[in-house]
């Protein structure tokens, strides 16, 4: 049996049944679209909304996305539990096989579970994305989004967490943003759900420990998911103590004894680079409330947070520098064009 063939003798045997989940809060605006994108999709038996504390009608606006063919729930908590606990909860009342999440202002591009679904011989799949920004919307052709080849490869624990460690003067290209299709039946083996201390770097926290278990990480290069750039994102808008939470999420791993080698190394870089974000923003944020003097006294009493401390701020000064004094960008009233996470060659 040739691998091709074997391949489909997996996928043959699979329930391949997808429940979709949004997390949302106040996306009244964009909701109804994500939603009907997953509906779009034959292999999409549920689609579960979970409104986590909004206060401009998300729910509404969701349930008018309904197509009627009872595939869509809708789930509102009164109270913010964030997106850890709502993915967590959603997973709890789903069915179906599969698990795939979708952010409530991104969507599906039609046809996006065929091309995952066509082998079956992972754990985790997941596709390339496509990063429009957000005054495309209304004038985007999801049909004259670039075809990429459908090769495929397995993407392993050291590379996917070196590829989320963000660097300077290099597009934002994390792995993190993947958004795979999770098999239910991985995810109860290894008692795995979402971090729901984390409000911050929740998917790259499960895919590193999935990863930590032997999870099977099938990336292809075709591109099935859309996501929204947008000035106010939530992403966007973490406090210091996310950082703090996701360095601890590091640590916990590292100390769980589960990584060696390059794997345990890569984490512990990750976990280096976002503890100097940690600090860099509490000094800031101490300086902002009580003063210099008692920003300055929280880096004596954190020796280890000197020197991130020093370099965040000589990294400010130089960019400040740069904005008044260096070459002067032109304005465009254009969008950016859309970028992919992975560059390939085009069907």
């Amino acid at each position: 049996m040739t691998a091709q063939s074997r391949a489909g003798a997996i996928t043959d045997n699979l329930d391949n049944s997808v429940c979709v989940i949004v997390a949302a809060k106040n996306a009244a605006d964009t909701i109804a679209a994500a939603i009907s994108s997953a509906l779009a999709d034959t292999y999409v038996t549920e689609v579960i909304v979970v409104d986590d504390g909004s206060a401009d009608g998300t729910s509404e606006a969701a349930a008018k996305a309904d197509d009627g063919s009872g595939r869509l729930r809708i789930i509102r908590f009164e109270v913010n539990k964030g997106p850890s606990y709502a993915r967590n909860h959603a997973i709890s009342c789903s069915s179906a096989a599969l698990i795939s999440i979708l952010d409530a202002d991104d969507f599906f591009i039609p046809g996006r579970f065929s091309h995952l679904l066509a082998t079956g011989d992972w754990d985790m799949a997941a596709d390339n994305i496509v990063f429009v920004d957000q005054r495309w919307m209304g004038h985007l052709d999801t049909l004259a989004i670039e075809k990429f080849s459908p090769e495929t490869w397995f993407l392993d624990l050291t590379t996917f967490v070196d590829r989320n460690i963000s660097r300077r003067n290099r597009q934002r290209g994390e792995l993190g943003f993947l958004k795979p299709v999770i098999r239910r039946e991985f995810l109860d083996r290894h008692n795995l759900r979402y971090n729901e201390k984390l409000r911050l770097g929740e998917d790259y926290d499960l895919y590193t420990r999935a990863l930590a278990l032997d999870a099977r990480f099938q990336i292809i290069n075709n591109c099935g998911y859309g996501a929204i750039v947008r000035a106010d994102s939530l992403s966007g808008q973490h406090k210091t103590d996310d950082l703090k939470q996701l360095a601890d999420a590091d640590k916990t791993l590292l100390d769980s004894g589960v990584l060696s080698g390059r794997a345990r190394e890569a984490v512990r870089q990750h976990e280096r680079h976002i503890r100097s974000k940690f600090h860099h923003r509490q000094f800031l944020d101490i300086k902002s409330q009580k003063g210099l003097a008692a920003s300055a006294a929280y880096g004596l009493r954190n020796p280890s947070a000197v020197f991130p401390i020093a370099r965040g701020i000589l990294t400010d000064k130089f960019d400040d520098f740069v904005r008044l004094f260096g070459k002067k960008r032109v304005i465009t009233q254009n969008p950016p064009a859309p970028r992919y996470l992975f560059p390939g060659a085009t069907e």
